[in-house]
């Protein structure tokens, strides 16, 4: 995060992301008085759906009583603004000075609070001595240096860390930026960084962070997505992916959820790592947080500062406090959204009349057909339809557990298999089937979102998309697949 603005780092002219679940035009439109039915504070909140709501902090601001109170009031997590860069920590070579970002770790741990390191790698803020290195061997060497420095002093305090910081292009090209570690270390500089960091402190999590990767069809965020599949299939520590999300006053790209949700797929956790919107209305913030309680690895928010006064973006007053640390009305959206989560770990408004190992039928709203493991075919990988229902026959049957995530398993009582999310096929379309149940995996859990007619939208945790059939297809035979919720009758499901 740079001192100073720059206006290529968050999006003017996109709209607001869905907003899918459901109850949230009550939580867009609910008074200071709704607060009171659930958590008080945005980190009560999210800590209800197992989650963090957290903010930057400046180490010269603490001093400040308003701005001190907020922030233990509020915030369970702290990343500093400026305190663990490279610029600060190592301004001269092998000569470190952790004052600054001790002050904050000081200051969090005796409130309670964790931490966020940030950050270890970046082309920004960096001493002028890094950017004269000339030759590879050495700038290896310093890299590996400062990671295991700064990592040793704060073993331990430190939840993640941003290992890299912002080191794909603006250019559409879907490639690293040029930098110092870029242009003598290659590609490879991100790999040697992450390993570094596993063999320092493997306890704390791993995190590349970046901006403008909110938008799935973007080629940065495509860029991102393929380096970190990579990782993962090659066995390189990386533990979440920080999605910056610094917007324009329309607030998240619309396909925000699915970019967290693909991202999740690969297997790590996904986090709002610096939230901020122009202007902070009201429905933009509430979209934006909704996108990350859709998505059961989506594992926090922060904000990036307190007050607008504290913003890097100067007159946009895009923060959640006004510049006397007065709540605004983006507060309210916000806490209302995480109160309406909390129980329900991984999104979704709490199922609330589905009882758990109660065996249901599922009918469809829109074609009137239930749920249909297809008669005689039980075996892993069948794929689900549509059907009139049949009496009490058992591929009907779906018997209903509730996970310790507050999200269902569904199990039909003719193949003993359960309600199944192919691994790793999160995308619109994908088709569902039935398969041995694997020991709670993410593609297997439904998180129940009650309706206003009684019905449940049955949002799957690995892709945050909804069970559905496709729209206008309603006859027998009709598949079952995942798509974005949309509210649609199609989308809607009973439980008898």
């Amino acid at each position: 995060m740079p001192r100073l603005p720059r206006k290529t780092r968050f999006h003017k002219a996109l709209t607001p992301a869905v907003c899918t679940a459901a109850g949230l035009v009550a939580v867009l439109t609910a008074g200071p008085a709704a607060q009171a039915a659930g958590a008080a504070t945005l980190g009560a909140a999210a800590a209800g759906g197992n989650r963090y709501f957290g903010t930057a902090a400046a180490s010269g601001r603490l001093g400040d009583s308003t701005y001190a109170t907020v922030l233990d009031r509020e915030f369970t997590m702290i990343t500093p603004e400026n305190e663990m860069k490279w610029d600060t920590v190592e301004p001269a070579r092998g000569s470190f000075n952790f004052g600054p970002g001790d002050s904050i770790v000081n200051h969090a741990a005796a409130h309670g609070q964790r931490m966020r390191g940030h950050t270890l790698v970046w082309h920004s803020q960096l001493p002028g001595w890094v950017g004269s290195i000339g030759d590879a061997a050495t700038l290896r060497g310093v890299l590996d240096n400062h990671i295991t420095q700064e990592m040793s002093h704060y073993k331990g305090k430190i939840y993640a860390w941003d290992v890299v910081n912002e080191a794909f292009a603006d250019d559409g090209s879907g490639r690293h930026r040029p930098s110092v570690f870029q242009n003598l270390l290659g590609d490879g500089f991100i790999e040697q960084a992450f390993r570094t960091a596993r063999n320092v402190d493997p306890a704390a999590k791993l995190c590349y962070n970046d901006y403008s990767i909110e938008d799935w069809s973007a080629a940065k965020t495509q860029g991102v997505y393929s380096m970190v599949k990579d990782f993962k299939s090659r066995g390189v520590p990386i533990d979440c992916v920080g999605f910056q999300s610094h917007f324009g006053s329309g607030g998240a790209p619309a396909s925000f959820r699915t970019t967290l949700a693909n991202f999740a797929a690969l297997g790590v956790d996904v986090q709002l790592t610096e939230l901020d919107i122009a202007q902070a209305a009201p429905a933009a913030y509430a979209g934006a947080v909704q996108a990350c309680l859709d998505v059961a690895r989506c594992t926090g928010i922060t904000v990036w500062g307190i007050r607008d006064s504290d913003s890097w973006r100067t007159g946009e007053n895009p923060l959640l406090f006004d510049n006397n640390g007065n709540k605004k009305a983006a507060y309210t959206s916000v806490l209302n959204a995480l109160n309406n989560a909390a129980g329900t770990p991984g999104g979704g408004t709490p199922g609330g009349g589905i009882v758990s190992g109660t065996v249901y039928t599922l009918t469809d709203v829109a074609a009137g057909r239930v749920l249909d493991e297809p008669a005689g075919q039980t075996g892993n990988g069948t794929q689900l339809q549509v059907w009139d229902a049949n009496g009490t026959a058992a591929n009907q049957q779906w018997r209903a557990t509730q996970d310790s995530d507050g999200s269902y398993t569904l199990t039909n009582l003719a193949s003993g298999r359960v309600l199944d999310e192919p691994s790793g096929q999160t995308g619109n379309g994908t088709r569902l089937q039935v398969w041995d149940a694997n020991g709670g995996a993410a593609n297997q859990h439904w998180r129940a979102s009650r309706n206003a007619d009684g019905s449940y939208t049955l949002l799957n945790a690995a892709s945050g998309r909804a069970l559905e059939i496709p729209g206008g297809q309603n006859g027998n035979g009709a598949p079952v697949q995942v798509w974005d919720s949309n509210g649609g009758a199609n989308q809607h499901w009973t439980f008898k």
